[in-house]
């Protein structure tokens, strides 16, 4: 799959869970990432409970709700390769989706991940789970 074309293309809502080394897990709505290579993408994060959450596990799963009727989308399953923090390629990055700049007094983590697997947001002609 061409994540960059299909991000670009595709409107909707994304949400990115992590847990933590013991497992206590987190789901954190986040903007769509930004590909950097074919099986790399990133996301910019504040120092909070995801960002937090990362130090001690990198297994994240980031799932995008494609707009409109149904349940279209992707699961993209992820392990963290590592991060900056502040750095002029996170504020170059950034400047394309918000032009606002840098916000002084709060730090800012480029964070990579590999996509280690996609799969469709729910299989093939299936219903959601639960009731």
């Amino acid at each position: 799959m061409d994540l960059q074309e299909y991000f670009e293309k595709k409107k909707g809502t994304g949400v990115l869970a992590t847990a933590d080394g013991e497992g206590r897990v987190d789901a954190a709505i986040y903007a769509k990432p930004h590909v950097m290579a074919e099986e790399t993408i990133a996301f910019i994060m504040a120092d909070r409970l995801t960002h937090h959450n990362l130090q001690s596990n990198n297994q994240a799963v980031y799932l995008f709700k494609e707009e409109g009727p149904g349940y279209r989308g992707v699961r993209l399953f992820l392990r963290k390769l590592n991060e900056e923090k502040d750095s002029d390629q996170l504020y170059e990055i950034r400047s394309k989706r918000y032009p606002k700049g840098k916000e002084e007094g709060k730090p800012r983590f480029l964070v990579f991940f590999k996509v280690e697997n996609v799969l469709p947001l729910i299989g093939a002609g299936e219903e959601p789970e639960g009731d």
